[in-house]
C-alpha cells in the first residue's frame, strides 16, 4: 500500500495493522538508556504510556495513541508537510470527533510543531479537508515506514541488530497476528548477542525489550 501526496485516509492500512508494524520496531529498539531518556530528547520508535513515537532527531516525529474502543489518534510532522504554512490556513482538527487528545494536540498547534492529524474509529482512517493544490502533508515520508509491509520488513533488516529478511518476515508475520511471545524475543536477543559484529544487549536491554513487548499488547489481541 503507498501514499499519495497529500496523504489520503484509504492510503493507510487499519490502525491494528500499522500499531503491529509500528510495535514490533519499538520493542526490538528499546533500551535501558532509551527508557531513562526524557521524551523531548529521545529518538527511534519508543512506546510509553501516551502510545506509540517515532522521532528521527531532525526531519519528522510521530505519535499513533490508542484512544479505547478501537479508535485511534495518529498525529506528527515531516519536514515536507506544507499543511501549517499553507495560506490560508489549514484547519487540521476540522470534522475532527470529540474523543481526539485535543488538549495535547492544540499544544502542538500553538507551537507550530504540527504537520497534520489523521484518526480512526469503526476500521476507517479520516483526516480534515485538504483545500485544492496542497502538496504534501507529510504522511508518505513520515508512516510509508510502516503503511507499506515491505519498508517495514526493511527496517528489522536494516537496524543496528538487524536480522536476516526471513526471520524478520516470520517475526513480522507474528506481529500482526498479535502472536509474539517473549520466548521468540528472547531468542532473538540470544542470535544478535552471538554475532560478534552487532552490539549485545545488556541484562537492562533484555528487560526494557521485554517491558516494550508488554506494553505494546503484541502477544495477544489489543
Amino acid at each position: 500500500m503507498e501514499i499519495e501526496r497529500p496523504g489520503r485516509p484509504e492510503d493507510l492500512p487499519a490502525a491494528e495493522l500499522l500499531w503491529a508494524r509500528w510495535a514490533l520496531t519499538a520493542v526490538l529498539e528499546a533500551s535501558e538508556e532509551g527508557e531513562n531518556t526524557p521524551f523531548v530528547h529521545r529518538s527511534g520508535a519508543w512506546i510509553d504510556d501516551e502510545g506509540l513515537h517515532l522521532d528521527d532527531s531532525g526531519c519528522t516525529w510521530w505519535t499513533l495513541a490508542p484512544m479505547g474502543r478501537g479508535r485511534y489518534a495518529l498525529y506528527g510532522e515531516d519536514e515536507s508537510s506544507a499543511v501549517k504554512w499553507h495560506k490560508p490556513a489549514i484547519d487540521m482538527l476540522a470534522q475532527a470527533p470529540e474523543w481526539l487528545p485535543f488538549e495535547r494536540l492544540r499544544d502542538l498547534l500553538e507551537g507550530w510543531e504540527l504537520g497534520c492529524v489523521y484518526w480512526y474509529e469503526d476500521g476507517a482512517w479520516a483526516r480534515a479537508p485538504y483545500p485544492q493544490g496542497l502538496d504534501d502533508d507529510g504522511l508518505d515520508c513520515g508512516m510509508s515506514r510502516y503503511a507499506v509491509r515491505a519498508e517495514a520488513v526493511d527496517l528489522l533488516v536494516n537496524a543496528d541488530r538487524g536480522l536476516p529478511r526471513e526471520r524478520a518476515l516470520r517475526l513480522m508475520e507474528a506481529a500482526e497476528a498479535y502472536r509474539v511471545t517473549a520466548s521468540e524475543i528472547e531468542a532473538v536477543l540470544d542470535d544478535v548477542d552471538a554475532d560478534a559484529d552487532v552490539d549485545a544487549y545488556t541484562a537492562g536491554d533484555r528487560a526494557a525489550v521485554l517491558r516494550a513487548l508488554e506494553r505494546t499488547g503484541l502477544s495477544g489481541p489489543r
